[in-house]
């Protein structure tokens, strides 16, 4: 039979037949599961109609306000590229699990669902560049410069394209493992930072009993990222290593719309935080999110 990429995962599934040898679709499948379907495709449809206006805003801010831009800013601005273009997939995901059995669609969805696949990269990035102003304030001030950043981006979008290349063609066996390293491996990498900043700002200052009002607002808006981190990102972390041990259904029509459907709808909360952040006390030229990156940058000094 057929094998077919049935999310942005690397988990497969193979295409099914009913009693007459018919191909039938994924939803035909896991019709004895068609509520997690349904809830999966709310979540991308979530993404569509919230997600691209919300990352459209966030892209239209950056320029507008590129003149005080922070050193994460680019890294910000290309997860926003990146949420854009997958949070147009909807419509096609949704023919293709309900309606198509052929298999040309999946060649366009696996390339798409290995570039989503790829977005935690950017979002270590960001973590890492908080994580040097915060708790390594002397080396960021020494490597303030973004020429680096611009290369740190550029080498992660060719990891992403090569990474949705292969994962489009869909022909090396036992590539579902690098997806699995890749989503472990970056979970770490902002779990340490986030947590390292959070640890940073409570006990630095002469008065660990009082923290500082900047520090304070700091330390919260750190403290919701690392929430959000964690449930988007926890859910794949904590099921995929353990795959065996579920039954193939189960695992195929429940856990990987379940985890998935948490991860992709990261597309929208991601730049709903951003936006979130914006305050009347910034001044024009300042969104919240710069504003917060002006705090970081005192609370390090």
């Amino acid at each position: 039979m057929e094998i077919h990429y049935i999310n942005n995962s690397v988990i497969q599934i193979s295409k099914g037949f009913n009693a007459s040898g018919q191909e039938v679709t994924i939803f035909k499948q896991c019709e004895h599961m068609p509520a997690i379907i349904l809830f999966y495709l709310g979540l991308e449809f979530v993404n569509m109609f919230l997600g691209i206006p919300a990352n459209l805003m966030v892209l239209w801010l950056l320029h507008k306000n590129k003149a005080d831009s922070s050193t994460s800013d680019i890294f910000i601005w290309h997860l926003a590229v990146l949420d854009t273009l997958f949070c147009l997939l909807p419509p096609l995901e949704l023919a293709n699990i309900m309606y198509l059995t052929s298999s040309s669609p999946w060649y366009v969805l696996r390339f798409f669902y290995g570039i989503k696949d790829s977005s935690p990269l950017f979002l270590s990035c960001i973590c890492l560049d908080r994580y040097m102003a915060v708790v390594h304030p002397i080396t960021f001030t020494a490597l303030k410069d973004r020429r680096h950043r611009s290369v740190c981006a550029a080498v992660v979008w060719v990891l992403t394209l090569a990474y949705a290349a292969v994962k489009c063609v869909g022909t090396i066996v036992k590539f579902e493992k690098a997806f699995t390293v890749m989503i472990l491996g970056t979970f770490a990498i902002m779990l340490f930072c986030n947590l390292s900043i959070l640890f940073t700002l409570r006990h630095s200052g002469p008065a660990r009993d009082v923290m500082h009002p900047v520090k304070k607002k700091a330390f919260k808006m750190v403290l919701i990222i690392l929430t959000i981190i964690i449930f988007n990102y926890l859910p794949p972390v904590a099921l995929f290593p353990f795959e065996e041990y579920f039954s193939h259904n189960v695992f195929q029509c429940y856990i990987n719309y379940v985890t998935f459907g948490f991860m992709d709808i990261s597309s929208t909360i991601q730049p709903m935080l951003y936006l979130s952040k914006e305050k009347p006390s910034c001044s024009p030229r300042c969104c919240c999110k710069r504003c917060f990156d002006q705090e970081m940058h005192e609370v390090s000094t």
